[in-house]
C-alpha cells in the first residue's frame, strides 16, 4: 500500500471514531474574563475541540466565574453542577494545603516551561491527581503565563531591598515567606491597592503580570518593578469529575489533551508577547526594571523552601506534593 493510502486510510479511521462517538456537552467554568488573554484562548480550545471532535464534544463555556463563585467551582464541578473546573487549585487550600503546590511554589521556578515540565514529564500530572481523584476529580493539566512582576514606589534591585518594604500581600504562603526575609506584607483586598499606593501606606503590591499591570494602569504610581518576576507564578488548570472524564471515549479524551497541550503552549507565548510590548511601554513612562541576579533569585527560593516545610508538615499529601517538586527542581539544576 503507499504511503498516500495509509494516510488516507489513518484520517478516514480517525473520523469514523469522532464520528461514531457519543455526543458529550461538557459544562466549564473559568474565573477569567473573556476579554483577557487567557480567556479569549479559552474560546480557541473550545472551537479545537469541537472542531477536532467533528462534532462529538461541546463545550459550554462560562467566564467570570457566571455560573458559582470562582472558590466553588471545583466542588461544583465534583457535585454536578458543572462537569470541569478551570479555575486555580490555590481556591482549594483549605481543604488541604497541598492545593497551595498546584496553583504556585512562590520562587520554585524561573519559567513557565520548567513548571510545566514538572507536570508533563515530572510527575507532577500524577501527583496531582492523587490529591484530586479522592474528592471524584481528574486533573488533565495546567495553564499558566509566566512570572508575575512586584511593582513598587522605590527601588527593588535585589532581595536586600525587601527589608522593611510594605506591599499589597495575598494571604497564606506567599505572606509567610516574604515575612520570613524581612518584608512587611499587608493583606488587602486588591481594589484597595491603588489608594494605598497613592496614600503611602504601602511601598508596592503583588499585583500580576507587567503587562496586566500595564494595562491596569498601577505603572502610573509606582515606578518600579522587578521583570523578569521571581516570586510568584500562578497556574490555573483543567480538572473533570472523574466519571464525566471517563464515560469520554480514549478518542475524545486525547482530542481534549491536546487542545489543552495547545492552549498551554500558546498561553506561554502570548504572555511572553504581551509583557514584551508592555515593556516598551514602561520604558517610555520612566519605570525602572529590576532582573534580579541568579544569587538573589535562588536566596529567595531557599526562604520559600523554609515555608514549603512549613506547609508540607501540615498534611501527608502536601508533604508528598512538597517533595515532588525538591525533586524535580534538583533534577533540571535550579538548586
Amino acid at each position: 500500500m503507499s504511503k498516500l493510502a495509509v494516510t488516507t486510510a489513518i484520517a478516514l479511521g480517525l473520523a469514523a471514531t469522532a464520528a461514531g462517538a457519543a455526543d458529550v456537552t461538557l459544562r466549564i467554568q473559568s474565573h477569567q474574563s473573556p476579554e483577557s488573554t487567557q480567556g479569549k484562548l479559552l474560546a480557541q480550545f473550545v472551537e479545537n475541540i469541537e472542531t477536532m471532535s467533528e462534532g462529538s464534544i461541546a463545550i459550554e463555556m462560562f467566564y467570570s466565574a457566571a455560573v458559582v463563585k470562582s472558590a466553588e467551582t471545583f466542588d461544583a464541578a465534583a457535585t454536578g453542577i458543572l462537569d470541569c473546573d478551570m479555575t486555580n487549585g490555590s481556591y482549594q487550600t483549605g481543604k488541604n494545603p497541598a492545593f497551595q503546590f498546584v496553583a504556585d511554589t512562590m520562587g520554585g521556578y524561573d519559567t513557565p516551561l520548567q513548571y510545566l515540565a514538572w507536570i508533563n514529564f515530572g510527575g507532577g500530572k500524577e501527583a496531582v491527581n492523587e490529591l484530586y481523584n479522592p474528592y471524584g476529580m481528574t486533573f488533565i493539566g495546567a495553564q499558566v503565563g509566566g512570572q508575575e512582576s512586584l511593582v513598587s514606589t522605590k527601588p527593588l534591585p535585589g532581595i536586600d531591598a525587601l527589608g522593611n518594604f510594605k506591599f499589597r500581600s495575598p494571604p497564606g504562603m506567599e505572606t509567610e515567606i516574604f515575612q520570613k526575609l524581612g518584608a512587611k506584607p499587608v493583606v488587602m483586598d486588591f481594589t484597595e491597592v491603588f489608594t494605598a499606593l497613592e496614600t503611602g501606606i504601602v511601598d508596592g503590591a503583588d499585583a500580576s503580570s507587567l503587562a496586566v499591570n500595564t494595562s491596569m494602569g498601577i505603572y502610573d504610581i509606582a515606578k518600579h518593578t522587578t521583570y523578569p518576576g521571581f516570586h510568584s507564578m500562578s497556574s490555573d488548570s483543567l480538572a473533570c469529575r472523574t466519571d464525566i472524564w471517563e464515560s469520554l471515549t480514549p478518542a475524545q479524551q486525547k482530542i481534549i489533551e491536546m487542545a489543552h497541550k495547545n492552549l498551554m503552549v500558546d498561553y506561554v507565548m502570548k504572555t511572553m508577547i504581551e509583557n514584551g510590548e508592555a515593556l516598551g511601554k514602561l520604558h517610555e513612562i520612566g519605570v525602572t526594571t529590576y532582573d534580579w541576579s541568579a544569587e538573589d533569585r535562588a536566596k529567595f527560593r531557599d526562604g520559600a523552601k523554609a515555608s514549603w516545610d512549613e506547609w508540607a508538615a501540615k498534611t501527608p499529601e502536601a508533604a508528598k506534593m512538597v517533595q515532588s517538586h525538591k525533586d524535580f527542581i534538583a533534577r533540571i539544576g535550579l538548586e
